[in-house]
């Protein structure tokens, strides 16, 4: 039986399913590469799910991070994990908290997002650790 090939046209959006379906699971070596890099974040810093994710050598998995962050949250700086341009991704109560574990740590806000031009924090990519 022939195989079909795909056309390049059509690769991404089953490279993306594939990403998305394989985040929403535990991996154990991913998701303790996620943790180093979420625990290399100091006070007063923030990262991306993005950033965290491309330093922890899985770019494209940022919600494999959100994932992660969701589920173990116990033992790791959560908060200091920020949605692209330093938006805060959670809703209700939790977003509420994240912002004054935040300021509490010294984090300054424009509006709604964090001044990403002081506080984001250049993390070591998964090579050099």
């Amino acid at each position: 039986m022939r195989r079909k090939r795909l056309s390049y046209v059509q690769l991404p959006a089953k490279f993306k399913r594939r990403i998305i379906r394989d985040g929403t699971r535990a991996n154990e070596q991913r998701d303790a590469a996620f943790r180093r890099a979420i625990r290399s974040i100091p006070k007063g810093k923030v990262s991306t799910y993005g950033r965290v994710a491309t330093a922890a050598g899985y770019p494209l998995y940022h919600r494999a991070v959100a994932r992660l962050l969701r589920v173990e949250p116990v033992g790791l700086p959560w908060q200091r994990v920020v949605g692209a341009g330093g938006e805060i991704k959670l809703r209700g109560e939790g977003a509420a908290e994240q912002r004054l574990r935040l300021e509490f740590e010294g984090v300054r806000f424009r509006g709604k997002r964090v001044d990403m031009s002081r506080h984001e924090h250049a993390l070591r990519m998964w090579e050099e650790w």
